[in-house]
């Protein structure tokens, strides 16, 4: 389930190492010694939950669907709008962060109003794909991630 969830993130035009930089970026002013290869370290762990895969798995779905006009009105003009009050690509992609606690959801609050590298990317494309649930699951992806970073580094006080 794993390797189906990072080639469905692949396909959509998302790597690991795009989500790895921002992971870095997010994290390097805490640990300055962390590197890019513990960010897909932790990358890999996140996307091992089967609670990551699932949302993962559904968001593309719904965002793939749309783009083949599969989806009944209202939803359909919905995703592919990416209404501001719709809400749900938020509330699955929380399903994430979730996990991690609150350090992984004010981590999403940020990546999602920022919106900074490949979450940037995925949502200039508006007009090209549906990018309604993997910009926020990735924002997602990345936020848990810092924050099992934040969890597992032991502080020294």
């Amino acid at each position: 389930m794993k390797d189906i969830a990072i080639n469905l993130l692949e396909e959509r035009g998302v790597t690991l190492e795009d989500m790895a930089v921002l992971v870095l970026d997010l994290q390097k002013k805490y640990y300055d010694d962390l590197t890019i290869e513990e960010c897909i370290e932790n990358l890999h762990h996140v996307l091992e939950k089967r609670e990551v895969q699932n949302a993962i798995l559904t968001g593309i779905a719904l965002d793939k669907l749309a783009e083949k006009d599969m989806l009944e009105e209202p939803l359909l003009s919905i995703l592919k709008k990416d209404e501001p009050l719709y809400g749900i690509d938020e509330i699955l992609a929380l399903s994430i962060t979730n996990v991690y606690g609150s350090i992984g959801l004010t981590n999403f609050g940020y990546l999602d109003k920022v919106k900074p590298g490949i979450i940037g990317k995925l949502n200039e494309n508006k007009e090209k794909k549906c990018n309604t649930f993997i910009d926020d699951l990735v924002a997602a992806i990345i936020a848990a991630a810092c924050a099992r970073i934040a969890h597992s580094k032991k502080e020294v006080l």
